[in-house]
C-alpha cells in the first residue's frame, strides 16, 4: 500500500490556523472527521491526547506526529497540516513545529497499513523531504513529494546481516508502535552509517518485532541500546553493556548514544539487580513476574486510595449513615459510600487482574484479565483470586497468539477484536468458574464453621487467630470469615471477638503507613505517597489499603501484616476489650467497652510489629 492511499487531498490542511498545540490537534482531528475517516471524533481526540500525555510527539526539526490506534477510527488515514509561522507543540528541541502528520490507525490495522505508516516515519527523517514539504504550494505537490520517496510495497524487507565483532545492537519501541519506533531506528542507523559503525536495530512496532536480534548478534555486540517507552525483552542482554533511554532519545541523540555504546560506557546488565549467575539461573522469571505484578498494582492503586478515602469521609456522618433503614441515614454519606465502596472498590480487583494480563499479553490480555478479576471479586476469591485471574488470562492469551499465528494474513485484523477477546474470556472464565472460585468458597465456609465451633474457652488464642485472619487477604474470603464470625458473636452478646477483629483489621494499613515513614529507602515514590493515605484508611478500618503493598511483595509483606494483626488481636483479648458496634475504626472508639487507652495501645503495638518486620524483610529500592 502506498502512503498516498492513506494521505489524500481531503485530509490535507495547506495553511493551519491554529496557534497552539491543542488547537492544532483539534484542527487535524476535524479534518479527518470531515473526510469520513473517524467513527467517533471525541474518542479519537481523547486517544491522541492520552498518547501526548506519555510523551510529546513533537519530535523536533519542525515535525509533530500525533497518532493513535483505536476503534474510534473508521478507516486508516493520515492528516497533513502545515504552518509556515510555526506552532508551539512542546517539541523535544523546544522549537515550533511546522509540519504535522496525524496518524489514525484502526485497532485491528493490518500489516499493509502499518508498514505504510512506518515508511512515512522513515521518509520524514530526510531533511530534503521536510524542506520540500514546507515549500509546497498545493495538495497535489505534497502528495507527489511523498509519493516520490515512498518505496514500492512489493519490495521485501531486507534483514540486516549479522553485525561484525564489536558492533552494536539496538531495540526501539513506543507505546503505539507506529511512528517513533521507526524514526528512532532510522535515526540510529543513519548516524551509525555516518560514523562507520556496524549496527543492527530491532523494531517492536504494531506489526510485531522486525529485524529481530539473534543470539549471535547479541554475543558479537559491544553494547546494547534500548530506546523504548514500553516493555522490551531485556533478559537476552544479561552480561552485556546496556543503555536504556526513552524512544525520543533515539531520535534526538543518536550520536551520543552510539559513542557511549562503542566505548562501553554503561553498566553490565545483570537482570533486575541480581548477580550474573543468579540471573541466568532464574532465566528472567522473577523480573518478569514482578514487572507484570507491578503493572497491575500501580493501576489498581488509584481505586484503593480514592475509594478508601471516600468511604472514610462517609463514616464521618455515622457508621450506619449510608443505611436507609438507620436513623443516622444521610443521602450524601450514602452516595460517598456507594461511589467509594460499591464502585471504586468493586473495580479494584478486576483492574489488578486486567493490567497484570495486559502486561503479559499486551492489550488483548486486558478484557480476559478484567473478566477473570471480576469473577474473583464477585465470587469471594479476593485479591489473591485476582492475582490468579490476571496471570491465568495473560498466559492464555499468549498461548492463543501462538495458536492463531498460522492463520492467513487476511485474518490478521480480526484477531485483536474477535479471536483474542472471545477465546481469552471464554477459557479464563471457564477455568475461574470451575477450578478457582469453588475451592476458595469451600475454604471460606470451612473457616467460618471452624470459628463457630471454636467457642470462647481460650480468648487469647482466639484473638491471635482472628486478628491474623483479618490480614491474610484483606477483604477476601478469610478476612470476611473472621468479620462474619465477629458479627455473629455481637448478636450472641459476646463483644470481645469483634474488638480483636477491629484491631487486626486496622493494623495492616497503619503498619505499612509507619513502615513507609520510617523505612523510606525500602519503598518507591508512589508507595510512599500511598503510605500517607494508609494512615487515614487504617484509622477508619479500611484494611484494603494494604492490598497494593501485599500484591507487590507478598512473600515479605503478608507475613508481616499477619504477625502485627495477630499481636493486636491477642492484646485486645488480654486487655478484655469489647466492641458492640458491627464496624470499626476511630468512629466506634466512643462505644468501646473497657480501657480505651489500652485498646489503642494494642493497635499501635501491632502496627509497630508490622512496620518493623516490613522494614527488616524488604530490600532497599534501587
Amino acid at each position: 500500500m502506498r502512503i498516498t492511499q492513506l494521505l489524500t487531498k481531503e485530509t490535507i490542511v495547506l495553511s493551519m490556523k491554529s496557534t497552539d498545540k491543542h488547537e492544532a490537534i483539534d484542527e487535524l482531528v476535524n479534518q479527518l472527521d470531515h473526510a469520513g475517516k473517524l467513527a467517533d471524533r471525541h474518542e479519537f481526540k481523547n486517544s491522541i491526547l492520552k498518547r501526548e500525555e506519555q510523551s510529546t510527539t513533537g519530535i523536533g526539526e519542525g515535525i509533530a506526529i500525533p497518532h493513535a490506534k483505536t476503534t474510534a477510527v473508521q478507516e486508516p488515514a493520515i492528516a497533513f497540516g502545515k504552518s509556515v509561522t510555526g506552532i508551539d507543540y512542546e517539541s523535544l528541541d523546544g522549537n515550533p513545529a511546522h509540519l504535522f502528520f496525524m496518524i489514525a490507525a484502526t485497532e485491528g490495522a493490518n500489516n499493509t497499513h502499518l508498514e505504510a505508516l512506518a515508511r512515512l516515519s522513515t521518509i520524514l527523517m530526510k531533511e530534503e523531504v521536510r524542506d520540500m514539504l514546507l515549500k509546497a504550494a498545493s495538495e497535489d505537490e505534497i502528495l507527489q513529494i511523498i509519493n516520490n520517496y515512498d518505496e514500492d510495497d512489493d519490495q521485501e524487507e531486507v534483514e540486516t546481516p549479522p553485525i561484525s565483532k564489536r558492533g552494536i545492537v539496538a531495540v526501539t519501541a513506543c507505546p503505539t508502535g507506529i511512528a517513533h519506533t521507526y524514526m528512532a531506528a532510522d535515526s540510529l542507523k543513519a548516524k551509525a552509517g555516518e560514523m562507520g559503525i556496524s549496527i543492527k536495530v530491532e523494531t517492536n512496532g504494531s506489526g510485531g518485532a522486525k529485524n529481530v536480534l539473534t543470539d549471535e548478534d547479541i554475543q558479537n555486540a559491544a553494547s546494547v541500546i534500548i530506546s523504548a517507552d514500553t516493555k522490551v525483552d531485556t533478559n537476552r542482554f544479561i552480561g552485556k553493556h546496556v543503555i536504556k533511554v526513552p524512544v525520543a532519545d533515539g531520535i534526538r541523540r543518536p550520536q551520543e548514544l552510539i559513542e557511549k555504546a562503542v566505548n562501553q560506557d554503561a553498566p553490565v546488565f545483570q537482570g533486575d539487580g541480581a548477580t550474573k549467575d543468579e540471573s541466568k539461573a532464574n532465566s528472567g522469571k522473577k523480573s518478569y513476574f514482578y514487572q507484570h505484578l507491578m503493572n497491575g498494582v500501580s493501576n489498581m492503586l488509584p481505586f484503593v486510595v480514592g475509594g478508601g478515602i471516600l468511604i472514610a469521609i462517609s463514616f464521618m456522618f455515622g457508621i450506619q449513615s449510608s443505611n436507609p433503614a438507620d436513623s443516622s441515614y444521610n443521602q450524601f454519606a450514602a452516595a460517598l459510600n456507594t461511589i467509594g465502596g460499591g464502585n471504586a472498590f468493586g473495580l479494584m480487583i478486576p483492574v489488578l487482574a486486567g493490567f497484570i494480563a495486559m502486561s503479559i499479553a499486551d492489550r488483548p490480555g486486558l478484557a480476559p484479565g478484567m473478566v477473570g478479576g471480576l469473577m474473583a471479586s464477585t465470587g469471594q476469591a479476593g485479591f489473591l483470586g485476582g492475582l490468579i485471574a490476571g496471570f491465568l488470562a495473560g498466559y492464555i492469551v499468549l498461548l492463543l497468539k501462538k495458536i492463531f499465528s498460522g492463520l492467513p494474513s487476511s485474518l490478521e485484523g480480526i484477531k485483536p477484536v474477535l479471536l483474542f477477546p472471545l477465546f481469552g474470556i471464554f477459557f479464563t472464565g471457564i477455568i475461574m468458574m470451575f477450578l478457582i472460585i469453588d475451592p476458595v468458597k469451600a475454604l471460606n465456609t470451612g473457616l467460618t464453621n471452624w470459628l463457630n465451633g471454636f467457642g470462647t474457652s481460650n480468648l487469647v488464642l482466639m484473638g491471635l487467630i482472628l486478628g491474623g485472619m483479618m490480614a491474610i487477604d484483606m477483604g477476601g474470603p478469610i478476612n470476611k470469615a473472621a468479620f462474619t464470625f465477629g458479627i455473629a458473636m455481637i448478636d450472641a452478646g459476646n463483644y470481645a471477638p469483634h474488638a480483636a477483629i477491629m484491631a487486626g483489621g486496622m493494623v495492616p494499613p497503619l503498619g505499612l503507613a509507619l513502615a513507609t515513614t520510617i523505612f523510606k529507602n525500602k519503598f518507591t515514590k508512589s508507595e510512599k505517597e500511598a503510605g500517607k493515605t494508609n494512615y487515614i484508611m487504617g484509622a477508619t478500618f479500611i484494611t484494603e489499603g494494604a492490598i497494593p503493598f501485599a500484591a507487590a511483595d507478598p512473600a515479605r509483606v503478608i507475613p508481616s501484616l499477619v504477625a502485627g494483626s495477630a499481636v493486636a488481636g491477642a492484646l485486645s483479648m488480654v486487655f478484655k476489650i469489647g466492641l458492640p458496634a458491627p464496624h470499626g475504626g476511630i468512629f466506634v472508639i466512643p462505644v468501646i467497652e473497657g480501657n480505651i487507652i489500652l485498646y489503642i495501645l494494642a493497635i499501635l503495638v501491632g502496627a509497630i510489629v508490622t512496620a518493623v518486620m516490613v522494614g527488616l524483610l524488604k530490600k532497599p529500592v534501587k
